[in-house]
């Protein structure tokens, strides 16, 4: 798990069964099969603040607002290379074959879909190695991207405090709930 101190987002490793089970996402344009590929981070948030926001500087007051109160839902996909660890904002969590099997099933229930396949959204995104997809649910300050995080992870087993709405609150509940050595 990746951390900053608002957001959450899933770095998993991109072996073949990730590849396949998101094979989409190459067809999208997505480089998962680039040799210095190592990691798929997935995140979950708010259209028009998380698609509108790729740094703090361009922060604007309606996406904001609109994050606060009710948006539709956007997944985010980046390929990454190496990550970095032991580092304070990032949280190793080693899963079992069924346990991983069902957080991939987990994020991959998060896309909305039509008769192609998960919905890309073309021309949205921070970088050339990210993307934005329409995602289930609705995002709200009290149902946020770490509520989603943390349902994710207690798909794969992994346990959580009962609201997260802050990294730091999931992180100290992971710890707390986890044997993660």
């Amino acid at each position: 798990m990746l951390m900053n101190p608002i957001h959450t987002d899933l770095a998993i490793p991109l072996g073949s069964e990730v590849r396949s089970a998101f094979g989409f996402l190459g067809e999208a344009g997505q480089p998962i099969h680039a040799p210095g590929a190592r990691y798929l981070v997935f995140g979950w948030g708010g259209r028009d603040f998380y698609t509108q926001t790729p740094t703090w500087s361009q922060l604007k007051l309606l996406p904001l607002l609109k994050g606060l109160t009710l948006d539709s839902a956007v997944m985010h996909v980046d390929v990454a290379g190496d990550i970095p660890e032991p580092h304070p904002e990032v949280l190793g969590i080693d899963l079992d074959d069924a346990a991983f099997a069902a957080l991939l099933s987990r994020i991959a229930g998060s896309f909305v879909r039509d008769a192609s396949g998960p919905i890309h959204l073309p021309n949205v995104n921070y970088g050339a190695y990210d993307a934005f997809y329409e995602a289930e649910g609705r995002f709200t300050a009290v149902l946020g991207c770490n509520t989603w995080t943390a349902s994710v992870l207690r798909a794969g087993g992994i346990r959580t405090g009962w609201w997260n709405p802050l990294p730091q609150s999931l992180g100290r509940s992971i710890r707390w709930f986890n044997d993660l050595h």
